[in-house]
């Protein structure tokens, strides 16, 4: 309705009345989220000893360490990663917004793992196929569910949870808020434009919401004695006299 509000103006009244009509309220949940010991068991999942492996675990540490959606992922070309003076990515991110992220050291050396088994292909891009060929998005879904079946074998929890891709975004982005307590950093790590979109991740700390409770003075409890009336004292002591005249008899 809104492409034809400007495109059919004959029919500008009904388009109007549709407009109006408000948006229906859905649920609000929790993000999913990995656990550090989750998501560390994950990260171990592939084999370092094979082309492929050495290719997952370079992906998978790259998705978690940026909290990158899985079309910055796949998009990532080998003019975008430098090393030097310190490691980091360039990301091209939604909305032509660009965003550079400095690498942690494990996740360096997991890239540079993979830059010596790479090998040269026609495609620019920074992870390929098998073949040779840029890495599709149902390519990485399955290259991580199988890596999720294969760490839930050692981390049970795993394996009660629905892990995609944007799960590791989640937990990056609440692993960057624990640590920095900074919701407009998490905001810039993410890409985000607004930040009221990364305040959906305090919702699911637990430590902003504890920083604040210890912020706050709390009201005192007065203390006081229970004093009863002449009349509950009386009704006490008259069934208090019937049960023994009960036992006695």
């Amino acid at each position: 309705m809104h492409f034809l509000e400007y495109r059919l103006p004959s029919a500008i009244e009904q388009i109007r009345r549709i407009l109006a009509i408000p948006a229906k309220k859905a649920e609000s949940k929790l993000v999913r989220h990995l656990a550090a010991e989750e998501i560390q068991t994950l990260l171990d999942a592939p084999d370092p000893s094979g082309w492929k492996g050495i290719r997952d675990r370079a992906m998978l540490h790259l998705c978690y360490a940026g909290g990158l959606r899985v079309s910055e992922l796949i998009g990532l070309r080998l003019d975008d990663l430098k090393f030097q003076p310190q490691p980091s990515v360039l990301v091209h991110g939604k909305g032509r917004r660009e965003r550079r992220l400095p690498l942690w050291k494990t996740t360096a050396a997991a890239l540079r793992a993979w830059l010596a088994v790479r090998g040269t292909v026609a495609v620019p891009e920074l992870f390929v196929s098998a073949r040779g060929e840029t890495l599709t998005r149902s390519g990485f879904e399955y290259i991580l569910r199988k890596h999720v079946r294969a760490a839930s074998q050692h981390c049970p929890s795993l394996a009660t949870k629905r892990v995609h891709p944007h799960v590791l975004r989640h937990s990056c982005a609440l692993t960057v808020l624990q640590a920095t307590k900074d919701l407009r950093k998490v905001a810039l790590w993410l890409g985000h434009a607004h930040t009221q979109t990364t305040e959906i991740y305090t919702r699911v700390d637990p430590s902003v919401k504890l920083e604040a409770l210890e912020s706050v003075v709390p009201p005192e409890l007065r203390s006081g004695r229970f004093k009863a009336t002449d009349k509950l004292i009386s009704l006490l002591r008259a069934a208090t006299f019937m049960r023994s005249k009960k036992r006695s008899k």
